[in-house]
């Protein structure tokens, strides 16, 4: 029972990180910061890949190795916008990051669709035939191209030189 209630926890938490992140892609894609939607994009995805190493397991797994990744580049994600206020090369750093922290979780969201929806599970059972490969490679190349465009459009104001000193 109290693993069905973490479970449905960390899905709600990891929808809400997608959500907000394509939100936050919006943003970058248009130019605008969209502070409050970025902060909870890296809040509950930096969540989401925490709550994942709370399920029972026995071994290193795949899911694994993917949240370890996913909180590395999130650190960066989370430093270029802080700390380093987006400044020169953190601009496209900070939106590089977020975006690979982004594409993980819509890559874990593919892999639990064709587990868990009859219709998907059917055409790929053991995600090792076409239609979930060509998924795949389509959602990577779709983030690809967008994280591109993103790292150019982006390009937030300035900071005043007495928010660079804090």
């Amino acid at each position: 029972m109290i693993l069905e209630i973490y479970t449905i926890v960390h899905v709600l938490i990891s929808l809400v990180g997608i959500l907000s992140g394509f939100v936050a892609l919006i943003g970058l894609l248009s130019g605008n910061r969209l502070d409050g939607w970025t902060k909870l994009f890296l809040i509950t995805t930096v969540a989401t890949s925490v709550t994942g190493f709370g399920f029972p397991f026995h071994h290193f797994t795949p899911a694994h190795t993917v949240g370890v990744l996913s909180l590395i580049v999130l650190a960066v994600a989370i430093f270029a916008r802080y700390r380093c206020h987006l400044a020169g090369a953190w601009r496209w750093i900070y939106v590089i990051s977020a975006m690979i922290a982004l594409y993980l979780n819509v890559f874990v969201g593919v892999v639990q669709a064709y587990e868990k929806v009859p219709a998907l599970k059917a055409l790929a059972p053991t995600q090792s035939e076409p239609p979930f490969a060509i998924t795949q490679l389509v959602v990577l190349m779709i983030f690809l191209f967008l994280t591109i465009i993103a790292a150019i459009r982006f390009r937030p104001e300035p900071l005043k030189r007495s928010t660079l000193l804090l």
